[in-house]
C-alpha cells in the first residue's frame, strides 16, 4: 500500500515539474529574445554568449515605457483600493444576511460575470464621451472597478460565509460595536488571505487590461503599459529583441507582486474563495 502512494506522489511530481517546463518555455525563448544584441538571430532557444543589457534602456526609453508605467501603476493602485474597500464592505451584509433581496442581489452579481464586457463597449464609449472623459485615468479606473466587482464580491462573500466564524461578530455586538465597528475591527483583519486573492487577480486583470484602455486611453501621456507595448511592437518588428526587453520589463511588477503574496493567494482559495 505504502509503495503504490509512493509510485502515485512520485507520478505526480514528474507530471507537475512536466507542466512546469512547458509554462516555463515562453519565458526562456522571451528572456534569450531580449538579451541578444542587434543582428543576433541565432536561434531562441540559445542563450546569448554577449548579453546586451542596452536592449532595456533603449526600450524603456523608445516605448516612453516610464510615462506608461506610472499611468499603469495609478490605475492598477486606485481600482485596487477601491475593489477591496467596497467589494469587501458590500459582501459582508450579502454573506451574513440570507434575505430574498440579497439572495436576489447575489444572484444578479453572478449573472454579469458571465457577460462578455466588450458587449458594453459601444454604450459605455458613447457615455464615455458625452461625459467628457475621454484620455483620462478616472475612466479608466472606474470602468475597471464597475468590470472586476462582481467576481471580487463573489469571491468576499464566498471567504466570510465558509471561513470566518459569527460568534466574534455576536460577541463584539454584546460589546456594543457598531455594524461598521464590527467590520472593520474584526472581519476586515481576518480578511487578508482573500483580500490578497482579489489583489493578485485585479491586479493583473487591470495591468494588462488592453481591450478598453485602447479605446479610452489613447492620448500619449495617458498611454498605459499594454498600449504603449503594441504601438513599440509596430514600430519594431524588426527588432525582437527590443520588444523582448520592452515585454520582460512591463511584466516584472505583477511578478515581483504574486511572489510577495502568493502564500496568502493560495491560503485565500483554500479557504474558501471559490466557495458559493
Amino acid at each position: 500500500m505504502d509503495y503504490t502512494n509512493k509510485s502515485k506522489k512520485i507520478t505526480l511530481t514528474i507530471i507537475s515539474l512536466a507542466i512546469g517546463l512547458i509554462h516555463l518555455i515562453p519565458f526562456y525563448v522571451l528572456i534569450t529574445t531580449a538579451l541578444k544584441p542587434r543582428g543576433d538571430f541565432s536561434s531562441r532557444w540559445i542563450f546569448p554568449v554577449d548579453i546586451a543589457w542596452s536592449n532595456f534602456i533603449e526600450a524603456w526609453e523608445r516605448a516612453n515605457l516610464g510615462t506608461a508605467l506610472t499611468n499603469t501603476a495609478i490605475i492598477t493602485f486606485f481600482a485596487a483600493v477601491l475593489l477591496i474597500l467596497l467589494g469587501s464592505m458590500a459582501a459582508y451584509p450579502l454573506a451574513r444576511r440570507q434575505t430574498k433581496l440579497n439572495k436576489f442581489v447575489f444572484a444578479i452579481f453572478i449573472a454579469i460575470m458571465v457577460i462578455p464586457p466588450l458587449t458594453a463597449l459601444v454604450p459605455l464609449y458613447q457615455l464615455v464621451v458625452d461625459i467628457g472623459m475621454m484620455n483620462t485615468r478616472t475612466v479608466a479606473v472606474l470602468n475597471n472597478v464597475a468590470s472586476f466587482m462582481p467576481l471580487t464580491i463573489f469571491l468576499y462573500s464566498g471567504f466570510i460565509r465558509s471561513t470566518i466564524p459569527k460568534e466574534l461578530e455576536e460577541a463584539a455586538k454584546i460589546d456594543g460595536a457598531s455594524t461598521l465597528g464590527i467590520f472593520f475591527r474584526i472581519v476586515f483583519p481576518l480578511l487578508k488571505p482573500i483580500t490578497a486573492t482579489v489583489l493578485i487577480i485585479s491586479c493583473v486583470y487591470i495591468w494588462n487590461d488592453y481591450q478598453f484602455a485602447i479605446f479610452f486611453l489613447q492620448a500619449d501621456e495617458v498611454k498605459t503599459m499594454t498600449v504603449a507595448l503594441s504601438s513599440f511592437f509596430g514600430e519594431n518588428t524588426n527588432n525582437l529583441h527590443l520588444v523582448g526587453a520592452a515585454a520582460i520589463l512591463a511584466m516584472l511588477p505583477m511578478a515581483i507582486l504574486f511572489l510577495f503574496l502568493q502564500r496568502f493567494f493560495i491560503e485565500g482559495l483554500a479557504g474558501g474563495a471559490v466557495k458559493g
